[in-house]
């Protein structure tokens, strides 16, 4: 049975978008039966939410290396009763 190219429309957006041929044969194959309501815009949006994703920046933190005295930044707040170490050191302590 040949597939062919069908127009959908977004539950989110309302946009128009084609389920190609192409992406029926792939649904297909995952065994998937229902078509996608959504658009690949807003699939890749809802995505993005679920999983938790950032936009912003992650906040760096400058310390200074407790084993070389490197200047260096960790992405966490460090406390004052625990060492810190620049990645260099860092990766040396775990092979040893």
């Amino acid at each position: 049975m040949a597939l062919a190219d069908k127009t959908l429309t977004c539950r989110d957006c309302g946009a128009r978008f084609t389920f190609t041929a192409g992406e029926q044969e792939f649904y297909r194959s995952r065994g998937l039966r229902n078509e996608p309501s959504r658009c690949p815009d807003c699939r890749a949006s809802r995505r993005q939410s679920r999983y938790g994703r950032r936009d912003y920046p992650r906040v760096m933190y400058s310390v200074v290396c407790a084993s070389c005295g490197v200047e260096t930044e960790v992405p966490f707040e460090p406390r004052q009763d625990r060492p810190v170490y620049c990645s260099e050191c860092y990766a040396k302590m775990r092979k040893a």
